[in-house]
């Protein structure tokens, strides 16, 4: 996959792929978003977001979708390797600070065994750029 940045690795485009962990992946739920999990196989983890029109208006999915994958920008170098991970947010996770989002995606994670203990450097996404 010569030529694709970092953070282009990191998220579920594929419907297919998506298909698969709603299908066959693991369920947690929390009062801010539903998360699956699937082993992929794959030398790195995906994380996908799906945010359906019931959610409300597109200002509120794109804002959604954007807290969500900066979430895993944020963390992307903590994840165990070979997981898709696809997250279902809910309307109350607009409404809670970022600290408080973080934390509770963050111990989700760690709940599911995608996230490692602890790893003190972001990821650099700045060749996708």
């Amino acid at each position: 996959m010569a030529g694709l940045s970092t953070s282009r690795l990191l998220f579920l485009r594929q419907s297919a792929d998506i298909d698969r962990v709603k299908k066959f992946g693991r369920r947690c739920q929390t009062s801010l978003f539903t998360m699956l999990t699937y082993p992929s196989g794959l030398p790195y983890t995906r994380v996908g977001i799906v945010v359906g029109k019931r959610f409300g208006l597109a200002v509120k999915r794109n804002r959604v979708k954007r807290v969500f994958r900066e979430l895993a920008r944020q963390r992307c170098r903590e994840l165990i390797e070979g997981q898709d991970v696809l997250f279902f947010p809910r309307r109350e996770s607009l409404n809670v600070r970022h600290a408080l989002l973080s934390d509770a995606w963050a111990k989700t994670l760690r709940q599911e065994g995608v996230l490692m203990l602890s790893v003190d450097e972001g990821c650099d996404t700045s060749a996708s750029r």
